[in-house]
């Protein structure tokens, strides 16, 4: 998935196509995380993990470079994975501060709130992100990395976002907890 993206960076380079070079190169950049987390901060990640992240980044991009335009549902399907990787991270990020002091306690019907809220709310910043996009490549007429397809595609992109969550709310706890603890750890030793 790396080199389709760096070809698709290279492609975006070789015929101007500045959509190309930022979806990609974003993309790319972001598939580097769950290695830079192991090396900087010894976090091991299981590989599953990785390739979660990945697969959400590579998708959104492949989607960027037509697939949007060819497949209806693939909107869709970007939408509910990146969620539930915003999901999986504000779930981990909230387990790890559970786990590393004494003095907090979220209960555990919290989490599950907790990720569709953090979800849902950042679904709505991005929805509103790619709103002022949308603004700035009308007055400067720079087209944009992303768009905004009108209302009804704001609430099909929410509806979705929420479908991530859900997944992520429902079945998180059981396979993210490991990560908490890995990143508790981390905080522990200094890593």
């Amino acid at each position: 998935m790396q080199l389709v993206l760096a070809g698709i960076v290279i492609y975006g380079l070789a015929f101007g196509e500045p959509k190309a070079i930022t979806n990609g190169s974003i993309s790319l950049l972001i598939t580097f995380v769950p290695a830079l987390l192991e090396r900087n901060y010894r976090i091991p990640l299981d590989p599953w993990l990785g390739l979660w992240i990945t697969l959400a980044v590579f998708l959104h991009t492949m989607g960027s470079a037509g697939l949007y335009a060819t497949f209806d549902w693939w909107d869709h399907l970007t939408h509910a994975l990146s969620a539930s990787v915003v999901a999986g991270v504000g779930y981990t990020f909230a387990r790890g501060i559970d786990i590393h002091s004494d003095r907090i306690h979220l209960p555990r019907e919290f989490f599950f709130v907790y990720v569709l809220v953090v979800v849902l709310a950042f679904g709505v910043l991005w929805e509103l992100f790619e709103f002022g996009l949308d603004i700035a490549a009308e007055e400067t007429g720079i087209q944009m990395p992303l768009a905004q397809h009108g209302l009804d595609d704001t609430v099909r992109d929410l509806m979705f976002n929420s479908v991530g969550a859900l997944a992520v709310a429902a079945f998180g706890q059981a396979h993210l907890s490991g990560v908490a603890e890995r990143v508790r750890e981390s905080l522990l030793t200094g890593g």
